[in-house]
């Protein structure tokens, strides 16, 4: 399976191309419904690498209460983002972009409402994102990322807390792995997102978000 660094020389390959190369090998991975072969141990996070978020394999969902019965819940791709670990490999940041205008509920009305004024206002911010200055490891896997929310012009604090991460050595990407589940509750009035409120759409969202990045160079 070709190499995603092989996209472009290393002297010359940025964070945005890096990315692009990982969808892609991705993406071409996929009529393969199997790798070639199983994936390996690919121990801890590596002090002072790099690591570059895998869009295919990274989205952010969300479960908000509706009427006191069921849950609503919608997914968000991601655009683009990275984590790069200190050198001595105990704490790191984080900076991922999410593209709002992919909200997929499984219904089309519903989608057009989130993504309109009443809710997620997606033509005047068609992005969000979180940025973490800081990282919790314990034994070279994230525990938790203390960080911040920026949405519809508000930034606001947000811990994510991993409810499972491990790190492998890709078969399709021939580059350690690593990534696992993350999971937050918010209350969105603190973004301005009011609307429902007064008749049955809870204020508290539950985050659950997936991440994969694939390590860039040694």
């Amino acid at each position: 399976m070709k190499n995603p660094l092989a996209c472009a020389p290393a002297a010359v390959l940025s964070l945005a191309l890096a990315a692009a190369c990982v969808a892609t090998v991705s993406a071409q991975s996929v009529p393969n419904a199997m790798p070639e072969m199983p994936a390996r141990p690919g121990g801890q996070l590596g002090a002072g690498a790099r690591y570059v978020v895998d869009p295919t394999h990274t989205f952010v969902m969300y479960e908000m209460g509706h009427y006191g019965t069921s849950t609503n819940r919608g997914r968000f791709s991601t655009k683009d983002g990275q984590v790069q670990i200190d050198a001595a490999g105990t704490s790191g940041t984080v900076d991922i972009t999410i593209d709002m205008g992919t909200i997929n509920t499984g219904v089309d009305l519903l989608n057009r409402h989130v993504q309109s004024r009443d809710f997620l206002n997606v033509a005047d911010y068609p992005t969000a994102r979180f940025t973490a200055e800081r990282m919790v490891l314990e034994g070279g896997m994230v525990r938790e990322i203390p960080g911040a929310l920026t949405m519809l012009g508000q930034t606001h604090p947000v811990t994510l807390r991993a409810t499972r991460f491990n790190c492998y050595m890709s078969p399709i990407h021939g580059q350690q792995v690593c990534g696992g589940d993350f999971d937050a509750v918010i209350e969105r009035s603190q973004w301005g997102i009011t609307w429902g409120l007064q008749f049955g759409f809870e204020d508290k969202v539950r985050l659950l978000t997936q991440i994969e990045a694939v390590r860039i160079g040694r």
